[in-house]
């Protein structure tokens, strides 16, 4: 057994042996290759721009709502059955088209009736305008008294009175029996009809509610703001008159919440002449062409109000912009191409560059493609790109 162990000892140590000089040779055929093992990585090439600057208009922004331009609820001027209905729930309609009829029978006599009247009331002025021209012959002759005369000259007047009367009897029966057909007052949409044929209507000088119609081209939009933002908005007409400085001139733009930016233009139509005392607000109204009735009234929608003073803002691409935890950021490349996070503080788009308002110098070069190779910290290649310039002078209405 002691002789074994010997052999078994003595045939471990000459494997470990072979394996030194195994390892030993590999290292010497590394370091014919000449060489270090680790070798020094290149910093990563990213693409840097230098902030724009450009003449931009400002905007104001607020939430607001939607309201029809006319609004009416047609109600029953005259007493009788509702005979027709001639619409559907829903409808559009043109100014003129007929909604509801009423009976109209009665009405149809009761203006028979006053033209018979007026007729009357003819024949009686010419009978007494004859007697007075007689007896004032007769009275020449001193073949009739004064007081014949006078008679006639009151019957005469009278019955002039009493044609008037009469025709204005007419003129009321045919509106009597206009009022039997209710027609839409303007172009709009109906809401639903909230009485049915059969009942009676208007009755003991009741005016029933028959329907609703709105008109939805154009729509209004309301909003509030501070008499500060909007004495900026009138600068555009300094020298003109509140009410002309606002009319018709200062584009407004909004947006419903299903849509991105601000599609549809506008123009600011109305202000409020008061600031409301508890909140120290205005009351703004714009008014919008809604031409394929696309949006109701009642919806919100985001408002926007270019500012017309133009001011320099440095621009940056909208891919260069990053957000976490501190907010909005972007990556620039120092004088020592040393990557620095930067925080800003942005403003509005304009086509596909965004205003930093804060955060971001001229000279800056800022990170615009690359970003994920760029490192806080780690030093970088950066190479020069111009930027893509917007317009010389842009709004806030995209």
């Amino acid at each position: 057994m002691h002789a074994g162990y010997h052999f078994s000892f003595a045939k471990a140590f000459s494997r470990i042996l072979l394996i030194l000089i195994a390892a030993e040779a590999l290292g010497t055929i590394t370091g014919c290759h000449g060489g270090d093992a680790t070798t020094e990585i290149p910093p990563p090439i990213v693409t840097v721009a230098h902030p724009v600057t450009r003449s931009v208009n400002d905007y104001l922004e607020f939430t607001g709502n939607l309201a029809s331009i006319n609004s009416v609820t047609l109600v029953a001027r005259v007493e009788g059955f509702l005979e027709q209905i001639h619409f559907q729930d829903g409808a559009r309609v043109k100014k003129g088209d007929l909604l509801f009829t009423i009976q109209q029978d009665q009405y149809i006599a009761q203006l028979q009736q006053a033209k018979a009247q007026v007729e009357a009331q003819k024949a009686a002025l010419w009978h007494a305008k004859t007697e007075f021209e007689r007896y004032t012959r007769l009275l020449k002759k001193d073949a009739a008294s004064q007081v014949d005369v006078d008679h006639w000259h009151f019957e005469r007047d009278s019955s002039a009175a009493a044609l008037i009367s009469a025709q204005a009897q007419v003129e009321i029966a045919k509106l009597n029996l206009d009022y039997t057909e209710v027609r839409a007052p303007f172009d709009g949409r109906m809401g639903r009809h909230l009485v049915d044929p059969g009942n009676l209507v208007g009755a003991m000088g009741q005016q029933t509610k028959l329907a609703e119609i709105e008109q939805l081209d154009p729509i209004y939009a309301y909003v509030t703001i501070n008499e500060r933002e909007l004495l900026r908005i009138m600068k555009r007409r300094k020298d003109q008159a509140r009410e002309k400085a606002i009319e018709g001139t200062i584009p407004v733009f909004y947006g419903l919440a299903s849509e991105d930016g601000f599609p549809h233009e506008g123009r600011l139509d109305f202000a409020s002449l008061n600031v409301t005392p508890t909140t120290g607000t205005l009351q703004l109204r714009a008014i919008f062409p809604n031409h394929d009735l696309i949006v109701m009234p009642g919806l919100f929608v985001r408002v926007r109000i270019p500012v017309p003073e133009a001011r320099d803002a440095l621009l940056v691409p909208g891919d260069a912009i990053s957000f976490d935890q501190q907010g909005e950021y972007v990556l620039v490349a120092n004088d020592k191409n040393i990557v620095e996070r930067r925080s800003v503080k942005t403003g509005f788009q304009v086509g596909d560059m965004m205003v930093v308002d804060q955060g971001l110098k001229p000279g800056d070069r800022v990170i615009v493609e690359g970003l994920l190779q760029a490192i806080i910290g780690r030093q970088v290649n950066p190479q020069a790109k111009d930027s893509v310039s917007p317009d010389k002078t842009q709004t806030a209405g995209g």
